[in-house]
């Protein structure tokens, strides 16, 4: 079965430390993806496709820096890509998820540690399904190493950066043979 991730119910999120004492958090405003699953709805297959200029910190300055070349270069790389390699159940509806995750053109392998939910029908009539997935990630093995020192010691923006995506995705009807 195939499914469309619905953007307007899912989420791709971020949170790194900054100055090494709070945590930032972030969102990408524009995506795209599909999800393959069996008949029994385990996923077989994710890409998914984001947007970097879409970054939103909810501050217009910093993010125009996370779109620069300091970090994301969105005007040279403008996707942000993931597709699985390899999923295996780990528990009822728990998965570890492996993949390639493309950023600023530089592709690493990355496991993400997901949650799925069960399926349910919207009122239109759509079968939808949901999941959760999170990772860790030091975002200099993609080539962002922009930092800045600071005078009590410490830097400004710490490597390791967590991943958090909500997704929800409606199922793809095949179309009606007449």
């Amino acid at each position: 079965m195939k499914w469309n991730i619905d953007p307007s119910h899912s989420q791709i999120g971020f949170a790194v430390k900054h100055m090494m004492i709070s945590t930032v958090r972030g969102s990408f405003k524009t995506f795209q993806g599909t999800i393959e699953t069996d008949d029994q709805y385990r996923p077989t297959s994710i890409q998914v496709s984001i947007d970097a200029s879409s970054v939103d910190t909810r501050d217009a300055q910093r993010d125009g820096h996370l779109r620069s070349a300091d970090f994301f270069n969105a005007e040279n790389s403008q996707q942000l890509l993931f597709s699985s390699t390899n999923i295996q159940q780990t528990g009822d509806q728990s998965y570890q998820i492996q993949g390639n995750l493309t950023i600023n053109g530089i592709t690493r392998p990355v496991t993400l540690k997901a949650e799925t939910t069960s399926t349910g029908k919207d009122p239109w009539g759509n079968t939808r399904i949901a999941a959760e997935a999170t990772a860790t990630i030091n975002r200099e093995d993609w080539n962002i190493t922009w930092n800045q020192a600071l005078e009590f010691g410490g830097v400004l923006v710490g490597k390791d950066v967590k991943l958090n995506l909500e997704v929800q995705a409606i199922q793809v009807q095949d179309p009606v043979l007449s």
